[in-house]
């Protein structure tokens, strides 16, 4: 009860954290090594807001994911949309903006494990025999209600249809009159709110340190690579089994080695099934 409780806790936490690289890679295939600089900088900004300018902490948590969606479009705006389509620039420019965006949160003063956000709901309950905080059960209904207004937002609206025409063929799409790189401006943006909006409600179970936006960054590539690269389904299910693979790795061995777990599953990932559970790269044997 225990391992399949938590399991589905840390795996809605995962997708969580995921889902706003996984919606970038699938819009405008560009990988977005910023994301996890982009998830630390949404909590030092609400911590900012919070015990620096004495802000309520709704405006707080309003003005860090807002800020960090502009910071993501600036970053499109006027560097990747320069080296768009040349996949290796992409990949150096983006983790050279996450590195510097970190290196100035860490001159900005977020140094040591003493910036913490509060938890919005207090205390905790007892499922199943064992206790269980109220905010990760809020972690947990929130994951649902974002993962089921995303699908609606997609599947109902104007702006959506267009994000999933361009993920669906970029070329046809422009013949429709749907301009590429606005969608792609928006896509970077919005993927970075969505990072932003996991860090307001994963960030009150921990500290806010520097350290976690690379941990959240490779979280993220593993589950995008396991799942399948630009796959939504294969994003959520990947998820799961990485997020009961570490419950797992807790209970029967240490939580040091969650980190290992989730590098191992890439290795294994791309040596028996390089594209994912649900990708459409071309396998090996395809390419040849």
């Amino acid at each position: 009860m225990e391992i399949l409780l938590f399991g589905i806790i840390n795996s809605v936490t995962l997708s969580l954290t995921a889902l706003g690289f996984t919606l970038v890679y699938s819009i405008s295939r560009l990988p977005n090594f910023a994301h996890g600089a982009l998830y630390v900088t949404c909590g030092y900004i609400v911590w900012l807001c919070v015990n620096t300018l004495g802000w309520n902490y709704a405006v707080g948590i309003a003005v860090g994911i807002a800020a960090t969606a502009i910071l993501g479009a600036l970053m499109y705006r006027f560097v990747l949309l320069r080296i768009r389509g040349m996949e290796i620039s992409e990949i150096i420019a983006t983790y050279a903006l996450g590195l510097a965006v970190i290196e100035a949160l860490r001159w900005g003063g977020l140094r040591g494990s003493t910036f913490t956000l509060p938890s919005f709901l207090a205390g905790s309950v007892e499922i199943g025999g064992f206790a269980v905080g109220n905010q990760r059960l809020f972690v947990l209904g929130f994951g649902v209600f974002v993962f089921a207004a995303l699908g609606l937002f997609v599947k109902f609206t104007k702006t959506g249809l267009a994000l999933k025409a361009i993920a669906q063929d970029e070329r046809a799409a422009m013949m429709l009159g749907i301009d590429s790189d606005r969608i792609a401006l928006f896509s970077f943006a919005l993927g970075s709110g969505l990072s932003a909006f996991a860090a307001v409600l994963i960030l009150p179970l921990g500290n806010i340190v520097v350290e976690t936006g690379y941990n959240v960054l490779i979280y993220s590539i593993a589950v995008s690579i396991i799942g399948g690269l630009g796959s939504w389904g294969g994003a959520i299910v990947a998820s799961f089994l990485i997020g009961f693979a570490q419950i797992l790795t807790e209970v029967f061995l240490s939580t040091q080695y969650q980190m290992v777990i989730s590098l191992l599953a890439i290795i294994v990932t791309l040596l028996l099934k390089p594209s994912g559970i649900f990708g459409k790269q071309k396998e090996l044997a395809d390419r040849v």
